[in-house]
Parts: structure tokens; sequence; C-alpha cells
């Protein structure tokens, strides 16, 4: 604490321990190896990425690899053992080593505690994504698990449709801020759906697929394009506050009304308050995730130098929902370097009700930590794409049902031990925990665990864990609920042929309207877009709430007559929506705002037709739909992997940042566009005179995107431009992504090809 108030004042340091004689003693023994009497011109491998025998502890070291191995292929229990006390007497590693628990019941026999079978319900594999892991490595995991009854977690890449509502399926499918394959389908095929926040193994930096591990099965699931490097960025577009997280959850819970959401929340100070806020905005499931860990796509810089403790973020999130009366509203599940049933007895006192296995999960199925996932070179398969690598995958289901079957029994005999019989009546219990005494630590021995242990004595058990209901959101209607209801709605969804027309007034409370539809539509087919011939016509006027048009799929055709909030259109996979002014009105609607920020948000499918300017970040990952929209703000097409937007109006600046896929065409009359687009990954292109043909494919699609804005919304502007449409064209851009091969080139190489050409 001395060297923080002095040296960095006003920085949180929750366990302390280290004095000014402790850096110092450091410092001497890295100079003394440098320049001491044994001194050698080269200095010394420590093993900081890629174990090394004489170098620093490595968690995942050649014995725990060897044992955990043995006992998941063979099933020998004795093997698992091993691993075990391997683990449970390694050098102080994570705070929990500093801890040991002293229970305050005498030991019962082991056949009075509920089964490793029960237990085992309460494990989950952690967010490894298909594309960070192979086909057949993703596959295995999720297989392992649903035989358990456990969870397996899709990771941010989305799910092949194949996957869905089979023994692959995830039941935990994640929503990221790259929104990769989050369609209805891929929603609705899920338990639980989690938000996530940030990365758990490099909070901050976002996520990152190397355009080699981008094969065609990747970019199927993840609606891009094959070989283009993925970018998760770190700002979330549509999370910007509190009450932004609050809307997304509310979105998920409409498009699958039977799941469960989640938010994962990353080990940092102050997470705790975003939890309560979480809790409070009617999330499920808080999932808190330590710094160990980063599979298949991690920079090694971001494995090493990012996040914190879980037992930090745990206790810390344990703390301030205890305090607020909010914790028995909310599961909490922690991850970060789980191996043992110890490190789950732990978690339970800590406050956690599931428990996540991310890199032991790999491990158990053949991973060998060979430390090349970002090479794509994976030599037994597990994180590679190459085809050739990939028929080296040894793993079955069965070997990482047996690891997490041994974790559950090595959990069922320390409750025998504590004389507890079900690990739901421990949780939250930390006056078990107790600091070791005879811990010897390089530095100091002073390291202060009181932030970890607070004291709850005066709580009953019931305000430590969670009470077992979903955090539902008090909602009396939704105005889907009218069409839902509707005979013949159902008739002609389920025939899947006919037409029907609705007609409501619309308010600014009334959010994710059409989300609801749609999961019904979805549920029945169990496929995105089932409906061909059917047609649901609703008509809206008024003010619409954030999110309308949410989550639409082919057949619903929303049409709003006013104005709308923000995220209109947001992972809309199909059908139409339209949006104009009320007849008769006074301003110019080309001039005007008519709805609000990030629209479209990874939409996969669908028209849109606005007869008016939105707000920033339009088309914002956009992977599919086709849109044209009269003015648009800042970012506009940021991120966008596939789709087709027309803007016949003004675009902010930084338009096109990270767009790798579509194509986006832009009424540019004054020649401004080439100073507020972003040239990273797109190139600007004029029509030319020469290509002025019907034949045109551009042109093409140009000119029938425009007749059906005018068509939809008898926008004069669009009117404007088709009666003079040739000389028009002269003044659009073209924003066309740069070709894959060009992602790839070395400066040398373009420096060549110059030359070359001069």
């Amino acid at each position: 604490k001395e060297v923080v108030d002095k040296y960095f004042t006003g920085t949180i340091s929750k366990v302390g321990g280290v004095s000014i004689q402790g850096i110092a003693k450091d410092y001497m023994e890295f100079y003394r190896k440098g320049y001491g009497d044994n001194f050698v011109p080269m200095l010394e491998d420590y093993g900081f990425y890629k174990y090394r025998k004489d170098g620093e502890y490595h968690e995942h070291n050649p014995d725990v690899l060897r044992y955990v191995q043995k006992a998941s292929r063979q099933g020998d229990e004795s093997a698992y053992r091993e691993f075990s006390k391997v683990v449970n007497t390694r050098p102080p590693s994570g705070l929990r080593d500093l801890l040991e628990i002293k229970s305050d019941r005498s030991p019962i026999p082991i056949d009075e505690v509920e089964s490793e079978y029960e237990i085992v319900k309460r494990f989950t594999s952690q967010a490894m994504s298909f594309g960070a892991l192979s086909k057949e490595a993703h596959e295995t995991i999720a297989i392992a698990m649903n035989r358990l009854g456990a969870k397996s977690n899709s990771g941010e890449g989305g799910e092949v449709d194949e996957r869905l509502y089979t023994e692959s399926n995830s039941k935990i499918k994640q929503v990221a801020s790259g929104r990769f394959g989050v369609t209805p389908n891929y929603l609705i095929s899920s338990e639980e759906m989690e938000i996530k926040i940030s990365q758990g193994a490099k909070p901050g930096e976002g996520g990152q697929l190397m355009g080699k591990k981008v094969s065609g099965d990747i970019a199927r699931a993840r609606r891009t394009n094959p070989g283009i490097t993925l970018i998760s960025p770190p700002p979330h577009h549509d999370i910007y506050s509190i009450e932004d997280i609050a809307q997304l959850i509310y979105d998920l819970k409409h498009i699958n009304p039977d799941g469960r959401v989640c938010v994962k929340l990353v080990s940092e100070t102050g997470v705790g308050i975003v939890a309560a806020g979480v809790a409070k905005g009617y999330s499920d499931t808080i999932q808190i995730s330590g710094h160990n860990g980063g599979t298949g796509a991690s920079p090694w810089g971001s494995i090493k130098h990012a996040g914190m403790p879980w037992e930090l973020g745990l206790s810390e999130i344990q703390k301030i929902l205890v305090e607020n009366n909010l914790r028995s509203k909310v599961k909490i599940r922690v991850d970060g370097g789980f191996k043992t049933g110890k490190d789950v007895i732990i978690a339970a006192l800590l406050g956690a009700d599931e428990y996540g296995f991310g890199t032991m999960a790999m491990i158990a199925e053949g991973c060998i930590m060979a430390r090349l996932c970002h090479t794509n070179k994976c030599p037994v398969g597990v994180a590679t794409q190459d085809p050739e690598l990939r028929k080296r995958f040894p793993g079955k289901p069965e070997w990482v049902m047996n690891y997490m079957l041994f974790v559950a029994r090595e959990v069922r005999e320390l409750l025998s031990q504590m004389g507890y019989r079900k690990l739901d009546e421990i949780i939250g219990k930390n006056y078990m925990l107790k600091p070791k005494s005879d811990i010897f630590l390089p530095k100091e021995s002073k390291i202060d665990l009181s932030s970890i242990l607070q004291d709850f004595s005066k709580y009953e058990d019931s305000f430590l864990r969670y009470g077992g209901l979903k955090n539902s959101i008090p909602e009396s209607e939704h105005l889907d609920d009218r069409v839902i209801q509707d005979e013949s709605f159902r008739k002609v969804v389920s025939e899947d042929k006919g037409e029907v027309n609705f007609e409501f007034k619309i308010k600014n409370t009334d959010r994710a309207v059409g989300s609801k539809i749609s999961n019904y539509i979805v549920k029945m087919y169990k496929k995105d877009n089932p409906l061909v011939q059917a047609k649901i016509n609703i008509t809206y006027r008024g003010s619409a709430g954030q999110s309308f048009g949410a989550f639409i799929v082919d057949g619903i055709n929303l049409t709003l007559i006013g104005d709308a909030n923000d995220y209109l259109g947001k992972g809309m996979a199909g059908g139409r929506i339209v949006v104009k002014p009320s007849e008769g009105v006074k301003f110019n609607p080309h001039d005007n705002v008519i709805a609000g920020n990030v629209l479209l948000y990874g939409a996969t499918g669908g028209e849109v037709y606005i007869r008016g300017v939105v707000g920033e970040r339009f088309a914002v990952r956009n992977s599919g739909c086709k849109a044209v929209v009269e003015g648009v703000g800042d970012h506009g097409c940021e991120y966008m992997t596939s789709g087709v937007v027309v803007i016949i109006g003004k675009v902010g600046k930084n338009f096109a940042a990270g767009m790798s896929g579509g194509i986006a065409f832009v009424l540019d009359k004054d020649n401004i566009l080439p100073k507020l687009f972003n040239p990273q990954m797109v190139v600007l292109q004029r029509f030319l005179e020469n290509e002025f043909s019907e034949n045109s494919k551009d042109i093409k699609i140009l000119k029938t995107l425009l007749e059906n804005h005018y068509k939809y919304t008898q926008s004069s502007e669009a009117k404007t431009i088709l009666d003079d449409f040739y000389n028009y064209l002269k003044l659009f851009w073209k924003v066309v992504p740069i070709s894959i091969e060009d992602h790839y080139v070395t400066v040398e190489q373009k420096e060549e090809k110059a030359s070359k050409s001069s």
C-alpha cells in the first residue's frame, strides 16, 4: 500500500503485499543474472510464453497434461488423483492457492452427498469459438457437455445451421460486438444467450480471428468472406450505458422468451457496480471471467498482460449484489484457469453457482499446449482450420466427459469431508476459507486477502446465492402478442400461404416490435426465413421505441408511418422494414432525422427503406441486408461484411471503417466522400460512362433498390434520381472492399509491383 500511495497515487490495488524492498529484490536478481559472477553473453529463456524445464512455473506443465490426458482417455481415476495432487500442491499461482478450507461441520458419508451427475450439471465449457477451434474440437466439447446435462458455449463465431437442435448444438449462444452468425434461429436454438461485454483473457482489446483461419465453413457460420481477418471491436456499438445493455437483454428475451440471458463481465476493479446494473436490467446470469486463458486467437502479449484473477472479480460482485439485495435474482458463473474440484469448492464458497472450464476442456480432448493457435498450425488439429492438420485430431466426447466427471467426483468427496450434502449449501459461505500460514512467497508474505474474504455473517443463506427463479421483465402486454394470438395469422404461418394485414398505433415504450412474431415462426419451423409465400403485413403509426423490427424474418413486412428510435432492424434475418413520415408533413423528409443510431446492427438479410436521415453507425456489421436511406451520421457501414447499402444524401466521417464485404452506393453531389471515408479496407470507384448499361450488375442492383424505395416510401428524392438516372449515376460512388489478396500484400511487394509498372 505504501508503494502505491507514494509512486502510483490513486491506483487501486486490492491485495497489496509487495514493498519497495520486494521490488528492489527483483531488480537486483535480474541485474545479477545479467552482469553477475557467472556472466554469459546470452539471456536465459524463462519460458515466459512456452514451458521451459528450468524456467518459471507453468500451470499447464507437462505433468498436468500427462496426468489429465491419461485420466481422460483411459478413465483412470488414479491418474486424475495424481493430476489433482500436482495442481493442488503447486507453487502459489493464483490467489486461491493462498487459501485453505476449514469447515464448520464434521464429515459425513459420501453416500449422503449429491451425485457427481448432479454436480456436473453446474459445469460449462467456456466460450471458444468455431474458428478459433476446429470443427472437430468445437463439436466434441459440445457433444460431451450435452451428454452430461451440462452446457457448452458457442463462443462468438456462430454455429453452422446443421448443428442446431442436434447433439452438437451449444446450449449457450454468445452475442458479441462482432454479431457473427447471430440469427433468430441461432438464438432460439439456445437455452442461454450470453452477451459478451469484453474478452475474458484480454479485456478492453476486442477479439480477432486471423484471415488464414477463416475457411469456407467459418465464413458461412459468421456471414462473411473466406480469408478476411475478422475483428470483434472493443467499443460495443449498441452498449454505451447500462440502459443500452438492458435494451439488448430485452431484445434477446423477446426473440427467445424461453431462454435465459447471461452477461459476461471480466474481473476488473469496479465490476461489482456493473454487475448490479446488469441484475437490475433483468439478466438471469452473470458470468465473471478471470485473466487465465485465451485460446485459439489471442495474441501472446494479451494472454500475459490483460485482466485480473477471478477471485477478485467474483468476491466484488458477490459483495455488491448481496448488499443491494440482488444476489438471489441471478446466477453467478465464474471461469479462468479452473482445473480441479478444489477450484470449484473455493469458487462456490466465494459465491459462484456455476463453474466454467476452457483450456482444460481442450486439453482433455487432446490439446498439447503447443502455443501455435495463432499460426493455424496446431499439430493435433485442435486450434486450426488446415484440413490436413484437422485429420490429426484425436479427441472423443468420452474423454471430455471423463474429465468433467472426475472433477465433479472430487467436488463430491470434498463436500463429504466438509459435512455438506449439496453444493448449493456452501455457496457464499466464505467464512470457511482461511489464509494459509505456511506459504512462502518470493517477494513478500503479506498479501492482504481481506477484499476477498468479506464478512457476510449478518445475512441469511438465501441472500448469498441464486434463488431459482428467472429474472423476468415485468410486462403486461407486448404489441406482438396481438398478432400472435390472431387465428388468421396462425393459419397463414402454419400453411405458408395467404396474406394477413394489421394496423396499430405505436409509442416509444413499444420496443423490439416484431421479434416475438419471428420467434413464433422460427420456433415452428426450426430454421431462419422458413416462409416463402405467406405475408404478414403490419402498419404502425406513431413513434416506435428501440429495436423496431429486431430479428424479423421473411414474410414479415413492417411499415412505420412516423419515426423510430435506435437499433431499428437489429439482427434482422429477412422481411422488410419501411419507415416514412406521415402524409402531408410540412418539412422536407430528405433533410430531417427520422430514425436513431445503430440501425441494422448485425443484420443478416431482409430489406430496409427509410425516407429521411438516420443517426450514427448505420449498418454496422451489416451481414446481408439491403437498405436505402437518405443520409447517415458518422461511422456508416462500419465493419460491414455483406449486403448492399444505398445512401442518397449526406454521410458523416469515418465511413466504411473496417468494411470487409458487401457494397455501398453513395450519392455525392459535392464530391466530399473522399475526405470522409476510411481508406483502410475499401476503395472508391465511379461509374464509368462506358459501363452505363442495363446489363451492368451494379447498375441493376442500384436502380432496383431506388425503384423499391420510391414504391414503398414515395420519396421525392428517389423519383428525382430515377427520372434522370444516367446523369445522376455519374454522381454515385461505389464503395468496394479491397480484394482479399490485397490484404496480404506486403510493403515490399507493393513497392516491387510499383517498380515493375513504372
